[in-house]
C-alpha cells in the first residue's frame, strides 16, 4: 500500500523541489514568457486591425470600381446615343441633298425637253412655211384655166413633195 499513501518525506521533498522550480521558473522564466505571450498577443491584435484595415480599404475600392463602372455605362451609353443622332443626321442630311439634286435634275430635264419641244415646233413651222411658199409658187406660175386643170395641178404637187 505505500505506492497509493505517500510518505510525509516524500511529500515534503517533492513540495521543496516543486518551490524550488517554480521560483527559478519566476526569477528567469515567467517574464520572458510572458513577454512573448503579450507580443504575440499584440501581433495578432495587430493583424487583426490590419485585415479590418485592408477589408474596409477592399470594401472602399469596390464601391470606387463599381462607380466607375457605372460612369462608364452611363459615357458608353452617352456616345452610343450621340453616335446614333449623328448617323441619324448624316442620313436625313443625305436624303435632303438627293431629294435637292433629283429636283434639279428634273428642273433641268423638263427645260431641256422644254427647249427641245419649242425647237421642234419652230422646224415644224418653218417646214410648212417653205411647203406653202413652194406650193403657192408653182400654183402662180402655171395658168389654170378650170377646176379640172387645177385639181389634177394640186394632187401632181402634193404628189412630188417630200417630207423630210
Amino acid at each position: 500500500m505505500g505506492l497509493v499513501t505517500p510518505d510525509l518525506g516524500y511529500f515534503v521533498w517533492a513540495l521543496v523541489a516543486f518551490l524550488v522550480v517554480f521560483l527559478i521558473l519566476k526569477k528567469f522564466a515567467w517574464k520572458p514568457i510572458l513577454k512573448s505571450l503579450n507580443e504575440r498577443e499584440q501581433n495578432i491584435a495587430g493583424a487583426i486591425a490590419s485585415a479590418e484595415k485592408v477589408k474596409a480599404e477592399m470594401a472602399q475600392l469596390q464601391n470606387e470600381n463599381e462607380a466607375l463602372l457605372a460612369k462608364a455605362r452611363e459615357e458608353r451609353a452617352a456616345l452610343l446615343k450621340e453616335a446614333r443622332e449623328t448617323k441619324d443626321k448624316i442620313i436625313n442630311e443625305a436624303k435632303e441633298q438627293a431629294k435637292t439634286e433629283a429636283s434639279k435634275i428634273i428642273a433641268d430635264a423638263q427645260q431641256a425637253i422644254n427647249a427641245q419641244k419649242m425647237a421642234a415646233l419652230t422646224e415644224v413651222k418653218n417646214e410648212v412655211g417653205k411647203l406653202v411658199v413652194e406650193v403657192s409658187e408653182k400654183i402662180l406660175k402655171q395658168e389654170l384655166s378650170g377646176a379640172n386643170k387645177q385639181e389634177a395641178h394640186i394632187n401632181s404637187l402634193v404628189d412630188s413633195v417630200k417630207l423630210n
